[in-house]
């Protein structure tokens, strides 16, 4: 693209799609040697007044000699960007490496003057703040670590970019002019900035997708049942408050099914703010390119045919993306369900679900459309009959996830109004990184439920493109737990959990009173409670002749015990009339909950659908009518009747349908009060507070106990603990280290990559005589470096962790030599891939106090298992005796770096008892990682055993964390196995693997991700 006096070839990885401030996108490009009639083109519509805060003087028009100056660059010293949309310019910016005295200059010079231009209709959108993230992190990468700018004082909004941007600065006054200096290494000020934007830009995108004043059903076909034809059925009986258009090119009429038709989208005459297009695949570019055109801010594509159905797909929906976001529209789909906003300021329902949901406080999530249809319909049985009327805020099922994932909903719901619970049905996780971080900030505000589909596959569905992880889906659902995530393995767990969540308050801790009229089901109860961990008091029967007073009684007794903090009820049907009775003891249970508003309180009911419907009643939800009597599903869950209020509005609503299923009516929607109390948000108006109820005691135990943890979870990350500094970490020493082994190896001839399989290093360190080069974890085509013996006990050392010496013992005669240097007794062990740490298969020996008994084992070992050569055996001193553990550091190129703890030996790797955190680690996550195994207790004196140096070995774990978080470089660390003593600790083996930084898409500039 470039002319031949150019340096560099055109740098194709600097482009990148952003988010802007109102949720429109840009795209950030290299300006090349053809854009030549695009930049005069978008010189020519800035006002007089921006060309002269850029050029400190009038400035008409660009000569031919700025043109071609502005557009030729070597892009390493000279370097212009652009951010577009529909292929113009709208903004630029320009970088020119200087010297000292402010001349033009090549590296080593590490100093560029930086100078933006906006075009006018596009400033305030946020334009100049992307721009400096990209050009900054541009500069970074060419060897620039300081920007200047000169700025005149009236342009304040270019002085608030920089001044913004959060980056370390000085200025300066001089000659009329705004001087700003900056350094471009990102700092956590920076870093909060550009993340706070982040924020709101993709907060904003999902809002304008959620929330249109306008939208046009492109596709909607004259004969009812098609796709097209249904949602625009849906979003005009949902009562949708915007303008509804429909679109389709064969129409002759003025109108379709009521609403305002028209042959394309550029005939209607005004703003489109949402389309939805349910047309051929082969017609979508086609819609897409319309919508562009007349300004449509965002699409649904509920159209198949995409990386679902293949390689021709797949290219397909990369177009699609590529296209839309050429226009600045966001995209939710191809292959999409819809989406769904209750709010009565939008009634919003652009999906496939023929009924709109309740309006209610939960937001959902799905990157399946049958998933989504499931839960709609089940959160709007269980929702209606059984925890009173608990309906959706928003509800988006992404299809093939190709543009808006569930991150940008996470990013919307983290400071939505009108949602208090998260829950999502997660096929793949496209940036886990990002998620994680995402998830983090969200589950402090409000809970978040996640069930992930397709975990035990081994691949990401069709049509998703995810990065690929080496770590087990056990670590990653750990590493989510870590950042507050509520994980669940099923739908039915997913909206057990988010009711409970929805209605009542956190727990305060375990402790669970149980009361009912059946000694059974409390028993069951009880015994529930305990497999999930949780502390119950003995259940209290109060027999099957129990009143609702006794109920009562009984419930306000346990609120009020300081030794309770949640309580569950169990309740069996009374034989007789049981409407009167199921009524009174719904009003029973409300009254008393409501006086201890502080406390959660669940019901376990056995068929008991008129205490369901009684419970909704009871909690003020019902219209004003009386609710009507309600039908009993299959699943013992009860599901509401119709009934209708008198109030104007849209007519009433079902439950969406599945094939197979009953169709069931609802009652009329009551809005609910914005302000009920749950586990997101608190209210005075305790007493609207919804019971929950289950039709089997596990269900509520199991999401009490999620709960729980939840509950514990937000306490401790009020308080995250810190990052111990340690004054004898040789920081820089480590650095320098690490940049000479990296050289050496980059000069050395590189062998042939191994096959997948050999990828894994199966040797210990002490049984390498020289580094050797390998792959690298985040990808076999990369090489990575397996530092030998010495390398790796010089690095650690710096950092504080002592490796005790193995020394090489290939002939009997080496072994004695080796244990006089390092004293009697000593350990003789095999590397062997298959004995290494393996006591249990006789290829380790321990206390060889002599000659004599080394020279035993030595032959002992050799005529057991093979020749020397094949066994690799080492001579080590021996360790005081204590618990063997393993502690490992590794890069997860999806997850980022991850610490991990467990105990050593065959039983533990079986049971998979191994913990995870991820880096960097705080002192609380490293208290928290040693005690989170199931077999902690023998750290800690079990059976009257010596307890272990615990502080030590979380002092060990938090020096680990520091190296591999100071040192990008180093992708792996394995400590095996790390004997903890009563008194210290000894690091007996050691590997350590080193590649050049990976890439940290969550440090850099914002970035749309490119599928």
């Amino acid at each position: 693209m470039q002319t031949p006096p150019d340096r560099h070839e055109y740098p194709a990885h600097w482009e990148a799609d952003v988010v802007l401030r109102d949720g429109g996108t840009a795209r950030v490009r290299p300006i090349a040697a053809d854009d030549a009639d695009r930049l005069v083109s978008f010189y020519e519509q800035v006002s007089a007044e921006s060309k002269y805060y850029r050029f400190f003087a009038p400035y008409p028009r660009l000569s031919a000699k700025d043109v071609h100056r502005f557009t030729h660059h070597d892009f390493v010293d000279r370097v212009g960007l652009a951010a577009t949309v529909g292929g113009e310019f709208i903004a630029t910016v320009r970088y020119d490496r200087i010297a000292a005295d402010g001349r033009p200059a090549s590296a080593p010079a590490d100093e560029a003057e930086v100078a933006f231009l906006v075009q006018d209709a596009h400033q305030g959108r946020g334009v100049a703040s992307a721009l400096l993230e990209h050009v900054a992190a541009v500069a970074r990468e060419r060897g620039i670590r300081r920007f200047a700018a000169e700025v005149l004082p009236a342009n304040s909004k270019m002085i608030k970019v920089f001044t913004d941007a959060g980056y370390q600065q000085k200025r300066s006054f001089e000659d009329g002019v705004v001087r700003l200096e900056f350094d471009l290494e990102p700092t956590d000020r920076s870093l909060a900035v550009q993340r706070a934007r982040e924020q709101r830009a993709e907060a904003r995108s999902v809002a304008r997708l959620l929330a249109p004043g306008s939208v046009a059903v492109v596709g909607a076909g004259r004969t009812p049942g098609g796709v097209g034809r249904s949602i625009l059925e849906n979003l005009r009986d949902a009562g949708f408050t915007g303008r509804l258009y429909a679109v389709n090119g064969a129409l002759q009429e003025k109108e379709l099914a009521g609403v305002p038709a028209h042959r394309s989208v550029r005939d209607i005459g005004e703003p489109v703010d949402l389309a939805v297009i349910a047309v051929p695949a082969e017609r979508v570019p086609e819609a897409v390119a319309e919508c562009g055109e007349h300004g449509v801010q965002g699409l649904v594509v509920v159209s198949a045919g995409y990386a679902e159905s293949g390689t021709e797909g797949r290219e397909r929906q990369r177009e699609l993306v590529r296209q839309a976001r050429t226009y600045g529209m966001r995209l939710i789909g191809p292959n999409a369900f819809g989406i769904i906003n209750t709010s009565p300021r939008t009634r919003l329902n652009a999906s496939l679900a023929p009924e709109m949901p309740r309006t209610g406080r939960i937001g959902l999530f799905a990157q399946s459309g049958a998933i989504g249809i499931a839960l709609l319909s089940r959160l709007h049985r269980r929702g209606g009959g059984v925890t009173g009327v608990t309906g959706v805020s928003t509800f988006v099922s992404s299809g093939n996830r190709a543009d808006v994932s569930g991150n940008d909903v996470l990013q919307y719901w983290y400071d939505d109004p009108d949602t208090d619970v998260a829950l999502m049905y997660l096929e793949s996780i496209g940036n886990p990184r990002k998620f994680t971080r995402l998830a983090r900030r969200t589950a402090a505000a409000k809970p978040l439920v996640v069930v992930q589909g397709a975990r035990h596959g081994g691949a990401a569905p069709q049509g998703h493109a995810v990065r690929a992880t080496r770590l087990p889906h056990a670590t990653v659902s750990a590493l989510l737990r870590q950042a507050g995530v509520i994980r669940v393995d099923t739908i039915t767990e997913l909206v057990d959990a988010g009711l409970l969540l929805a209605r009542q308050p956190l727990p305060a801790g375990p402790r669970v009173a149980i009361l009912g009229n059946s000694e059974s089901l409390g028993l069951l109860t009880y015994d529930a409670c305990l497999a999930q961990e949780l502390r119950p008091l003995p259940p209290r029967d109060l027999t099957t002749g129990a009143t609702a007073e006794d109920f009562r009684a009984a419930l306000a007794h346990a609120l009020a015990d300081d030794a309770c903090d949640a309580v569950v009820v169990t309740a069996i049907p009374a034989v007789g009339e049981r409407s009167a009775a199921d009524a009174a003891l719904a009003e029973a249970l409300r009254s008393a909950s409501a006086a201890a508003p502080a406390k959660p309180v669940l019901v376990v009911h056995v068929e008991l659908g008129g205490l369901a419907e009684a419970l909704s009643a009871a909690a003020g939800t019902a219209p004003a009518g009386g609710a009507a009597p309600a039908d009993t599903a299959a699943t013992g869950e009860a599901v509401p009747t119709g009934s209708t209020s008198a109030a104007a509005g849209p007519p009433p609503q079902a439950a969406p349908v599945l094939p197979g299923t009953e169709s069931v009516e609802a009652e009329s929607v009551e809005t609910e009060s914005a302000g009920t109390e749950s586990a997101g948000t608190e209210s005075a108006e305790v007493d609207s507070r919804l019971i929950p109820a289950y039709p089997a005691a596990e269900r509520a135990v199991r999401a009490l106990a999620e709960a729980v943890k939840y509950g514990q979870w937000r306490q401790e990350s009020a308080d995250p603990g810190r990052v111990p500094e340690y004054e004898d970490i040789d920081e820089k020493g480590a650095a320098e280290q690490i940049d000479q082994l990296l050289a050496d190896a980059a000069a050395r001839p590189q062998p042939q990559p191994r096959p997948e399989a050999e990828a894994q290093p199966e040797a210990e360190p002490d049984a390498e005589p020289e580094a050797q080069p390998d792959a690298r974890p985040s990808g076999p085509e990369e090489a990575a470096l397996t530092l030998g013996p010495d390398d790796t006990c010089a690095l650690l050392a710096r950092y504080g962790i002592d490796v005790r010496r193995a020394l090489p013992a290939p002939t009997p005669g080496e072994a004695v030599a080796a244990a006089e240097r390092l004293g009697y007794p000593v350990a003789l062990k095999t590397t062997a891939p298959h004995l290494r740490h393996r006591a249990d298969l006789g290829g380790v020996r321990l206390d060889l106090a002599d000659e004599e008994q080394l020279r035993r084992a030595y032959t002992e070992l050799t005529s057991l298992f093979g020749e020397p050569e094949e066994l690799r055996p080492v001579v080590q001193g021996m360790a005081p005796r204590g618990i063997d553990t393993v502690v490992r550091a590794v890069i997860d190129p999806a997850a980022g770096a991850v610490l991990s703890f467990g105990l050593a030996g065959a039983a533990s790797e079986l049971l998979g008892d191994t913990a995870h955190r991820l880096i960097p680690v705080t002192d609380r996550d490293a208290a928290s990682l040693v005690r989170s195994i199931r077999t902690a207790p023998l750290l800690f004196g079990w059976r009257g055993s010596a307890p272990a140096d615990v502080a030590a070995l979380e002092e060990l774990l938090l020096r680990l964390s520091r190296l591999v978080d100071d040192h990008p470089e180093v992708v792996s660390v394995s400590l095996e196995p790390v004997v903890v003593a009563p008194r210290g600790l000894s690091v007996l083996g050691a590997f350590v693997r080193l590649a050049p930084p990976p890439a940290r898409d969550d440090l850099g500039p914002r970035t749309l991700p490119v599928y």
